[in-house]
Formats: structure tokens, sequence, C-alpha cells
């Protein structure tokens, strides 16, 4: 009988996940599938919300207190800063399919460069939809 290159005794039995160091282009691959992920369930709650808001005066304004409140600015952040890096990732991965940027140090620079460019517009997002304290709100 042929001898296996493993026995079932030495087969790793847990696979921590947190202590595999991935390269920063499978981040960059992982990253741009979750904001996918993540952008297709937004945009059921977000038409809810624009066709709720349509209805009258005041579903309009329930609906804009809601997005004015700091629970609202993240989600809203992290919708944008998903939509960014799903952007700049898939322009990435488009360029690297007709043959630009295909080799090691380029690649990994332009997935340095769509992460944190990403990061940047994230913050930036949620500094412009933060809530203004003590905003009357101007309804």
């Amino acid at each position: 009988m042929a001898k296996l290159p493993y026995t079932f005794d030495n087969r790793p039995v847990f696979l921590n996940l947190a202590r595999i160091h991935f390269p920063v282009g499978a981040m960059a691959s992982i990253l741009h599938r979750l904001s996918g992920v993540l952008l297709i369930l937004a945009v059921p709650g977000g038409l809810g919300l624009a066709e709720y808001s349509s209805r009258s005066a005041i579903h309009f304004r329930w609906v804009a207190g809601i997005l004015d409140t700091a629970t609202a600015a993240v989600i809203g952040a992290a919708v944008l800063a998903a939509l960014a890096h799903h952007l700049l990732a898939g322009v990435r991965l488009m360029l690297m399919d007709v043959g630009m940027g295909v080799g090691l140090t380029t690649a990994r620079r332009s997935a340095w460069g769509s992460l944190g460019t990403a990061g940047v517009l994230g913050v930036l997002a949620l500094l412009a939809l933060w809530p203004e304290t003590g905003a009357a709100g101007g309804y």
C-alpha cells in the first residue's frame, strides 16, 4: 500500500486565521469581496429610507431625524468607505487584468494605495456626515 504524504495524526486540528500573515494583495482582494457584500446589503436599506421619506413631509422629517445621528453617520461612512474601496480595488484589478501593474512591487504598492485611499476617504466621509451638536436641523 502506498504511503500518503500525510497521516490523519499530523494534520492541523485548529487553523488560527489570526496568526496567518496574509500578503497585502490578498487582504485587498478579500476586502474587495467583503465591500461588495456590504454594498449589496446596504442597497435595500437605502432604497427603503428613500421610498419612506418621499411619502410626505412628516415621513421626510422622521427619516432626516434618523439620519442626523452619530450611528447613522458611522454606518453611512462605512458604506461610503466600502464603496471607495470597492471602486479603487476594482479598477486596480481591471488594470492588472490587462497587464498593468502585475509586477510584485507595483502590485503591492497599488494594493496599499487602494487600501490607504479608501481609509482616508472613509474618515473624510465620517467627518462630513457627523451630526453637528446642538444644531436645530433646519427642517
